[in-house]
């Protein structure tokens, strides 16, 4: 860790109230070992609101394929990096982190790529067991009243308990027409046109680039508690984030 990014960290924590408890928790992660599941994020930068790239000490990524329209494309091995730093970079389903020891780490972190994974309790039960007992799970979601899901309806806690009772995969075209017919493009300045868009979703085995579930904090804290995690904290952070802080129990 410089000193000078330490200094940008702690000049942000005193000019700006709202970023404080959560700079807070990330300090809380120095020294920790953690496994981010489609990163690497500006959201856990140095500047960042949840700056934990700076104090953790290792952190493993994952990620579904060896191309993303993300990352690019990218390969298995000792090469993810965050901040100044370098841990192991994993291809795997969010839903099956298959090789990965159970109570393996001490924080999880997921940034806008839960909401892209057809079966989040799946992924969310997955990303449990390889978590210690007592550790932190980071998760932000994206806010619909800032994005292009603006005009969708939350989803239930019944449909995600429907999607993971009956196995639902990454193949599930379930939300794609409404996806396509509430797509609000004033709020969307990154899929390009329509068509472009209705190409992304058609083929979303491939790009992920469907939103399965609509999220609020309410349906966040009802699937955390169902796998017996204790929600600490919740902050919504502009322009789109809602980010909970939840431990294992």
């Amino acid at each position: 860790m410089s000193i000078k990014d330490l200094a940008v960290t702690l000049a942000s924590y005193a000019r700006r109230p709202e970023k404080r408890r959560l700079i807070s928790i990330a300090m809380q992660l120095k020294g920790k070992k953690g496994l981010e599941i489609g990163g690497p994020s500006s959201s856990f930068s140095v500047k960042s609101f949840f700056p934990v790239y700076l104090f953790a000490n290792h952190i493993d990524g994952v990620n579904y394929s060896n191309e993303t329209m993300w990352e690019g494309k990218i390969q298995e091995g000792d090469n993810y990096k965050f901040y100044t730093k370098t841990g192991h970079q994993f291809i795997r389903e969010a839903t099956d982190l298959a090789g990965i020891a159970d109570n393996s780490y001490d924080f999880i972190l997921s940034c806008h790529s839960l909401e892209h994974v057809a079966n989040p309790m799946k992924a969310v039960a997955e990303w449990k067991r390889v978590l210690k007992p007592g550790g932190l799970f980071v998760l932000v979601l994206p806010d619909k009243r800032n994005t292009f899901d603006y005009n969708r309806p939350y989803t239930t806690m019944k449909h995600l308990l429907q999607d993971y009772e009956s196995g639902t995969d990454e193949r599930d075209t379930t939300h794609a027409e409404e996806m396509i017919a509430l797509h609000d493009f004033s709020r969307d300045n990154t899929s390009g046109s329509k068509e472009e868009l209705f190409a992304l979703i058609r083929n979303n085995y491939q790009t992920r680039a469907i939103h399965h579930h609509v999220f609020n904090f309410e349906l966040v804290n009802e699937m955390l508690q169902y796998f017996s995690f204790k929600t600490e904290y919740q902050q919504a952070v502009a322009p789109f984030h809602l980010v909970t802080i939840a431990r294992n129990d």
